[in-house]
């Protein structure tokens, strides 16, 4: 049996981060196979959710994990066409534009405000070094139409546009129609400070195992020029990205926590030695929601604030968290990057 807790399923309480205990994976449901919007729309979301501004709690699901299993064509029947093994979300021009505007000061400070998940843990500590200018705020509403966040990184690509997040940070896992909306990336981000402005994303690209069996928790997106019209990694410069490579060495994860008296207005680090699990890799580390999609940086320089980005965090071992947990990034990973680097 597994448990899952991720920002896109809340309603109330729990930012951006999932919590797996026991099997190691989220868990499938029944689906809808589609990588188009939803079919509510932001305006209707809006009209739909309170106006008082909360994180939401996530929803919990319960079952067993089986194994997928290959089914051969019957005897002179064409094989089927393998389904694309990336989901692509995209959002209009005038939904961009709305979600700038949404964004303002005001609602930022709210949605720090609106939770309170306990005392910051000993292990996540502020960072106190060189500005992360990479490292930013991924504010957005969820599928049940709540305020939120999560944290992402500017990584360097060929459109000089991509951000790393975590995939339940964009859409609710082995549901395809409940997506995320109003997503906007704020770069170094700090006590309501936003010095390389706002970006909003134009598109999303997660794994397809994702949308339809809540595996491979990571996503790749691609953000808006800024009001100057200066690309994302112009401005903030870009962490450079690595697939495929073995688990160990020294890990910096960076997060938004929401834990107090940071109430994810500040960015903290946990410094870890990562090990394999379950078809993951973990670290000793206790951020909590909110660090969602916050990088995993290996050779991180403190003096230069720049490293090589090999995961993102997904999930934690408990509600009161001792181990970060991540995707270890291979072939699928590389082509959810590629396709969001060539759009």
């Amino acid at each position: 049996m597994s448990q899952i807790i991720d920002s896109a399923n809340r309603t109330g309480g729990f930012p951006g981060l999932a919590v797996r205990t026991g099997a190691p994976r989220p868990l499938p449901a029944p689906t809808e196979e589609t990588s188009a919007m939803p079919t509510t729309s932001p305006s209707m979301i809006r009209r739909l959710r309170s106006r008082a501004t909360v994180l939401a709690v996530a929803g919990t699901a319960l079952a067993l994990v089986a194994p997928a299993t290959a089914t051969a064509a019957a005897a002179g029947q064409t094989r089927a066409a393998a389904p694309d093994p990336v989901s692509v979300l995209s959002y209009t021009a005038k939904e961009r534009r709305t979600a700038l505007a949404y964004w303002t000061p005001a609602r930022i400070k709210a949605v720090g405000k609106s939770v309170d998940l306990g005392p910051t843990g000993p292990k996540a500590k502020p960072w106190r070094g060189t500005t992360l200018k990479t490292v930013g705020r991924l504010f957005f509403v969820n599928a049940s139409g709540a305020d939120t966040w999560c944290t992402a990184t500017a990584v360097k690509s060929a459109n000089r546009s991509a951000v790393m997040t975590a995939a339940h940070c964009v859409r609710r896992g082995s549901s395809p129609v409940n997506t995320n909306t109003d997503m906007v990336f704020v770069p170094a981000y700090g006590k309501g400070m936003q010095p390389y402005g706002a970006f909003a994303v134009r598109s999303a690209m997660t794994p397809r195992t994702w949308e339809t069996d809540s595996t491979d928790d990571l996503s790749t997106l691609v953000v808006d020029p800024d009001k100057k019209g200066r690309k994302l990694t112009d401005v903030v410069g870009g962490q450079a990205i690595a697939f495929n490579r073995a688990v160990g060495g020294t890990i910096s994860a960076f997060g938004y926590s929401a834990t107090r008296p940071q109430r994810g207005e500040e960015l903290l680090r946990c410094v870890g030695k990562p090990k394999k699990k379950h078809g993951l890799q973990a670290i000793s580390c206790d951020l909590s929601g909110g660090s969602s999609g916050g990088p995993w940086l290996a050779d991180f320089n403190a003096a230069t604030g720049k490293g090589v980005l090999v995961s993102v965090n997904s999930s934690l071992d408990s509600l009161t968290p001792t181990e970060m947990q991540a995707e270890i990034m291979g072939a699928l990973a590389k082509k959810v990057y590629d396709r969001a680097q060539r759009a």
